[in-house]
């Protein structure tokens, strides 16, 4: 499914570069704004139908400064990048934009609680090693364009966009994992609407207005939007599956299907390194998701309930693997207490020296309730 999500990507890169090459169209803005119209068409649509916490109003009564927030941090975040191409090369952007995965992981472990073990670091230096295999194998055949005019400010711009995309990514992931997938779109959706039209018309408004629409950049725009838009709706599903850092780990092979793609469409320089950036890659990001991450909840829970039930344990996700021994030990507690409560009751009411005879034995048989449990 990630690698679906790369396909995604690497069609609205396609769709930009035609635009930008065949038809001198640069309006990142603008294409930003039909994406979030069309969430906002859809899942804003669905929040207003639906009817007590999940309706737009109370979500907006409750949350709405904080989705708007988000909304203005995953609108910059598409900006600056596309922004940073202007002033530096393709090797920097590709290279520097990886930043966003230990960004992620930082923000996971301390917002999300996630834990990593020793082979997630591992293979998430597989994966960046990867990267750097398809920047090397540009560099060899000659694929470093872009701008030079001011590398510092591009190179900020890039490491600014990734920061973003982690706070954005990071923000999805709790959203869809404690709310709902609806709720996060729906909200990205109408607040991104608002603030995408409002930096376009400031931004934008003379780029806009220059276009020379005919059917073909008008099919353009329609697939880079459906390729977003699709990108946007299905990318929460699979965060909810796995986690933000291993979505954005198989995103890596994004730029290597634009490579390929571009080796037929824009006549790209092969190199035999592609393949082994791929290879790598993938390698890496399977590892990764080999052994699954814990959260700092989860372990404290597990441990605690080790020690409590030693004939019980618990899975990860907090289902008991012998349902019947454990509703036989809520059973065995109930009888403990019940007959604990009876003598306290008897010897309440009837003389000391016949309750001490009479009783001996049932504590015992609590106790080993008690020491079983």
């Amino acid at each position: 499914m990630g690698q679906g999500l790369a396909t995604l990507i690497c069609g609205t890169a396609v769709s930009s570069q035609y635009l930008a090459t065949n038809f001198h169209v640069n309006t990142p803005m603008l294409q930003s704004f039909l994406n979030y119209t069309l969430l906002c068409a859809t899942y804003t649509t669905l929040l207003l139908c639906k009817t007590g916490d999940e309706n737009i109003l109370q979500i907006l009564k409750r949350r709405w400064w904080k989705y708007l927030l988000l909304g203005l941090v995953d609108v910059e975040a598409n900006y600056t990048v596309v922004k940073a191409y202007q002033y530096t090369t393709l090797t920097s952007v590709q290279l520097l934009d990886c930043f966003v995965v230990p960004v992620l992981m930082v923000l996971s472990w301390w917002i999300l609680k996630m834990r990593y073990r020793p082979v997630h670091y591992v293979a998430v230096c597989a994966c960046l090693l990867g990267v750097g295999a398809m920047v090397g194998a540009d560099l060899l055949s000659g694929r470093d364009q872009g701008s030079t005019s001011n590398v510092l400010l591009g190179d900020a711009l890039v490491l600014l966009s990734a920061a973003l995309y982690a706070v954005s990514n990071v923000c999805q992931e709790y959203t869809v994992k404690n709310h709902s997938r609806v709720e996060f779109l729906g909200m990205v959706g109408l607040f991104g609407t608002v603030i995408s039209t409002i930096q376009m018309v400031i931004l934008e408004r003379n780029e806009v207005a220059s276009i020379q629409w005919s059917w073909q950049i008008g099919l353009l725009f329609s697939g880079y939007a459906l390729c977003m838009y699709s990108l946007y709706s299905f990318m929460p599903i699979v965060i909810r599956l796995s986690s933000a850092t291993s979505v954005n780990l198989s995103l890596l092979t994004a730029d290597l299907f634009s490579l390929f793609c571009g080796i037929f469409l824009f006549q790209y320089n092969f190199s035999g390194l592609y393949l082994v950036s791929l290879v790598v890659i993938l390698i890496g990001f399977i590892s990764f998701n080999a052994v699954p991450t814990t959260t700092a909840d989860t372990d404290l829970a597990t441990s605690s309930t080790s020690s409590s039930f030693s004939s019980s344990s618990i899975c990860e996700g907090g289902f008991y693997d012998n349902p019947v021994a454990y509703q036989s030990d809520i059973t065995k507690q109930e009888v403990a207490v019940r007959i604990s409560t009876e003598e306290e009751r008897r010897r309440a009411s009837g003389p000391s020296h016949s309750l001490r005879g009479r009783s001996g034995d049932k504590d015992v048989v609590a106790l080993g309730y008690s020491t079983k449990l």
